[in-house]
């Protein structure tokens, strides 16, 4: 199997090919990308553009997630 360097929230992580944003974050951490797929972020690329968890990652891909509020909290007070 072939093996893609990636880079999620600056930190390198080998991932399979063929594998997409979500995989890539839960490579980082399962439970970040729990938070991600439930609505609590979003992953946006190096230029900062949201991008689709189903997106397939590429090669030295850079992503960041970006998550809404604290988890455990009521946003709406």
């Amino acid at each position: 199997m072939n093996m893609l360097t990636v880079f999620v929230n600056e930190r390198s992580l080998a991932v399979p090919e063929g594998s997409v944003v979500a995989d890539a974050v839960a490579a980082l951490d399962p439970l970040l990308a729990e938070r991600v797929a439930a609505g609590g972020g979003y992953v946006t690329d190096a230029r900062g553009i949201e991008i689709a968890a189903d997106a397939v990652v590429r090669a030295g891909a850079i992503l960041r997630v970006v998550t809404r509020g604290r988890p455990g909290t009521d946003a709406d007070g």
